[in-house]
């Protein structure tokens, strides 16, 4: 395990490179994972893990997990060189470069009875990571993103998702592309959406293969998801509140939709 002590040296440039440039992820293909845990849950989707960096003085606490990686190169950081390339002002002791994913719907592999949630256009890094975040605690099978506007692999979509984001299976392509697949697949689709035809969230069966549609928090969904939708769904809401936040939104449906799934297995 090489010793790296000055923040000069070519893998540190390099990683931070990755930390802060879209454009060199893209390039290359690349990413950088911080922490313990969302490097365990990226093993647990099978990416693989190009370089590792640990704070010196923490190798033996994170020895088992170093011990899954043998295949990769490590190195061994000083404290005050790891301070400067955290993301987490040094609360975790271990950072990663990954290997992206093509992210293609050829790799995308759901049931037949699959429940996934759909996101269209999503900007803001942090709330991708919190809408993962939920999807996988309310076992959705699965996240395709449509017309994406940030990078998937943006550090902080990582880290609001604690990892989540590497474990579900994960689609990215244009809202044309998405719509032809969910078509293709027979999955009914049923959009968030103010619309005069729009029914409220309880009273839907959410009948499986079932894509659940979230638009953006400033505009909602554009009219190609509008034609597309065989149903829109309304969450009720106090006179006071003009919407809820996305991930609030995208969270009541999917347990919603979680739990009437539950329910029809049991009978």
């Amino acid at each position: 395990m090489k010793y790296l002590s000055s923040i000069k040296n070519p893998e540190i440039k390099r990683l931070r490179l990755l930390t802060q440039k879209s454009r060199e992820r893209k390039k290359l293909d690349l990413f950088v994972i911080e922490g313990q845990r969302e490097l365990e849950k990226a093993l647990l989707g099978g990416y693989n893990i190009s370089s590792l960096f640990i704070e010196e003085n923490h190798e033996l606490e994170l020895n088992e997990l170093i011990g899954k990686i043998q295949q990769s190169e490590q190195f061994l950081i000083s404290n005050n060189v790891f301070k400067q390339i955290s993301i987490r002002s040094g609360s975790e002791k271990i950072l990663a470069i990954a290997h992206s994913k093509k992210h293609d719907f050829s790799s995308l592999k759901l049931k037949s009875d699959a429940l996934i949630l759909v996101i269209e256009a999503p900007e803001k890094p942090g709330n991708i990571g919190a809408l993962y975040r939920t999807a996988a605690a309310a076992q959705m099978d699965g996240v395709i993103i449509a017309n994406p506007k940030t990078d998937f692999y943006n550090p902080n979509s990582i880290r609001s998702s604690l990892g989540c984001l590497f474990t579900l299976p994960t689609a990215i392509a244009s809202t044309k592309e998405v719509i032809n697949y969910l078509n293709k697949k027979g999955y009914f689709i049923a959009t968030a959406a103010l619309n005069h035809e729009a029914v409220n969230y309880r009273n839907f069966d959410y009948k499986t293969p079932c894509a659940l549609v979230m638009g953006t928090e400033s505009v909602g969904l554009n009219k190609e998801w509008l034609e597309a939708s065989n149903q829109h769904l309304i969450i009720p809401m106090s006179n006071q509140v003009d919407s809820l936040n996305l991930s609030v939104s995208a969270g009541i449906l999917m347990y919603e939709a979680r739990m009437k799934k539950i329910e029809r297995e049991k009978h």
